[in-house]
């Protein structure tokens, strides 16, 4: 009896039954087939207009319709001659649930683009080179490809003195991370800086560097990048360039070298500061270390340093970002003025504390010039922090680390997935507007809901492709519920779930959801499916973030990916998206 038993339980396990298609996509074949049978083409263009709200106020065309007839027969019927030109209700049901025929998003770059850059949220990496922890992982151009191949538009790199000075590393300082030569990321980024969007990359270099290395920069530079490189006429840019204008680009920003000189240091290596120390302002002066000191102390003679220093002004006029040191309190550092932009850097603790006082200056700050905000110190880890409170304020470069996964990285690809992915997302036009009277947003200000998205989740399929039988359980099928929610603003943030389907590998939900939205244009709908496990922790089982202004509205399939953010081959979602 046992063994018969064991028998029933694996022809259970290995069975996966194909999942009707749900009543809202019979409902809407039924009417737009008017009964039959089958859907012809301009059936389908009726559908796509009223239901998906395709093609804007104009519709779909008949011809529209019919090439998505011909793709759809095409991958569900591999016969060379098909002679039917309809759908029918399986044929739709395919289609609706197809990622590749039907995504949850628009897949172009639609923005305006000819604003200038500080108009922009812009895809930034932190410590572009590292493999993996802050402390002790390998140095290498690897990672730097794989964020270029992902749409990343700001790569930085730490740049060092090697052990006998005459060459350059990057690696982060003052940690056992194994160093990788400057040169190997320079070609790497130039390899690769456009494959995924054809919009200007910029390098930010955190440069400990003496005089006669940054001469050796600027010509490696130069001669790395000819012609891409973009080279400001003027010292300081009085307005950024539009990513429209910077197409195919390089850009280099850092301090102007006189910032970084010491005065007759022995060591540069140890003197000099990293990035995590930066902004010191935000700190009480007794967290201040010595040498520390000694920096800010010194700053004051590296002007006539820089007389006997020409070596450093090839290197400065390669500078077309100039990022300031802050100096004095927040009002002072947060001074927009009239003829040069600048970038300023602030870690996420010194973030929070400009916000809770001086928020709106930090957003008209943001208006004209660029502010990067980047993971405190203490994220040995290579964790992330929460993106949307630099969002909120404009921040533009919200630096990650990359290789950080996890639900703070999942947001931030969910950000830049918006205007086609090409690593720039126009802000929202209240962070740029300024009111008769001189005001500007207020991101402590309660406001009404704008819009309410509602959203409804039919089913999924593609885990029996992409998993092993045996993955979730070992006896059974899977057990999966999908949370969804919303990031954003703090009145906005929710996460709701379905119940959980048992033993299911294509499991059927059709509950709804609804979400207030008071800041719609900063939303981002988050979506996970997780394996119910009584005993243990719930298996995770695909994710995806999508930016609310982004949605496509109608029946859509929504592709998951995994923990590290790849899609996932064959995982999806079939979900309705609607505001009311």
């Amino acid at each position: 009896m046992g063994s018969y038993r064991m028998c029933v339980c694996f022809t259970r396990k290995f069975r996966v039954t194909e999942a009707d298609p749900p009543e809202d996509v019979k409902a809407a074949f039924r009417k737009y087939s008017e009964g039959g049978a089958h859907m012809t083409a301009e059936q389908l263009r009726r559908f796509l207009a009223e239901v998906q709200l395709e093609g804007g106020g104009g519709g779909v065309s008949v011809s529209e319709a019919e090439k998505v007839v011909e793709q759809v027969l095409k991958t569900r019927h591999h016969l060379a001659k098909f002679t039917r030109n309809t759908l029918t209700l399986d044929d739709f049901h395919h289609y609706l649930f197809s990622a590749d025929l039907n995504p949850p998003i628009k897949d172009q770059v639609h923005q305006d683009m000819k604003a200038p850059l500080s108009h922009y949220f812009i895809y930034t990496g932190h410590n572009s080179y590292l493999t993996g922890n802050q402390l002790s992982s390998d140095c290498s151009d690897v990672p730097i490809i794989k964020a270029l191949k992902r749409g990343v538009r700001v790569v930085e790199l730490d740049i060092w003195p090697n052990s006998t000075k005459d060459d350059v590393h990057v690696l982060h300082g003052r940690t056992l991370t194994t160093p990788v030569e400057l040169i190997k990321c320079l070609k790497s980024i130039k390899e690769h800086a456009f494959s995924a969007s054809p919009y200007p990359v910029i390098i930010t270099l955190e440069d400990h560097l003496t005089p006669d290395l940054q001469a050796k920069v600027a010509q490696m530079i130069t001669e790395t990048y000819g012609d891409m490189l973009f080279l400001p006429e003027c010292e300081c840019l009085q307005e950024f360039p539009s990513p429209e204008e910077l197409k195919y680009r390089i850009i280099i920003s850092t301090k102007p070298p006189k910032e970084y000189l010491k005065a007759k240091s022995k060591d540069t290596r140890n003197n000099s500061i990293r990035e995590s120390d930066e902004d010191e302002w935000g700190k009480e002066p007794a967290e201040l270390t010595a040498d520390q000191e000694d920096y800010q102390k010194s700053d004051s003679d590296s002007e006539e340093n820089e007389e006997r220093q020409p070596e450093a002004s090839n290197y400065k006029r390669l500078i077309a970002i100039h990022a300031g040191k802050p100096k004095g309190g927040l009002k002072e550092v947060l001074k927009v003025e009239l003829d040069k932009v600048t970038r300023l850097s602030l870690s996420e603790q010194s973030l929070e504390k400009a916000t809770e006082t001086h928020g709106t200056d930090v957003v008209r700050f943001t208006q004209k010039n660029v502010l990067r905000i980047y993971p405190k110190g203490t994220r040995f880890n290579s964790s992330n922090y929460k993106p949307i409170i630099g969002w909120m304020h404009g921040a533009q470069m919200v630096a990650f680390n990359m290789q950080g996964y996890g639900r703070a990285l999942w947001l931030m690809h969910g950000m830049f997935r918006s205007n086609g992915g090409c690593g720039y997302v126009k802000k929202p036009d209240f962070l740029m507007n300024v009111s008769p009277d001189g005001k500007v947003f207020d991101p402590k200000e309660e406001l009404p809901v704008k819009k309410t998205l509602k959203v409804k989740v039919y089913m999924g399929d593609g885990w029996h492709l992409d998993f092993k039988q045996t993955h979730f359980d070992l006896y059974s099928p899977p057990d999966f519920y999908t949370r969804v929610g919303i990031a954003g603003v703090r009145a906005d943030r929710v996460m709701k779930r379905t119940k959980a389907k048992e033993d299911n590998w294509t499991p059927v939900w059709g509950e709804e959801f609804t979400f207030p939205l008071t800041v719609p244009e900063l939303a981002l709908l988050r979506i996970e499916v997780h394996e119910y496990d009584m005993s243990e922790k719930d298996d995770f089982a695909g994710q995806t973030c999508l930016p609310v202004s982004e949605l496509r509205l109608g029946i859509r399939a929504v592709p998951l990916s995994d923990k590290k953010g790849e899609k996932l081959n064959s995982v999806r979602l079939l979900m309705r998206f609607d505001f009311v």
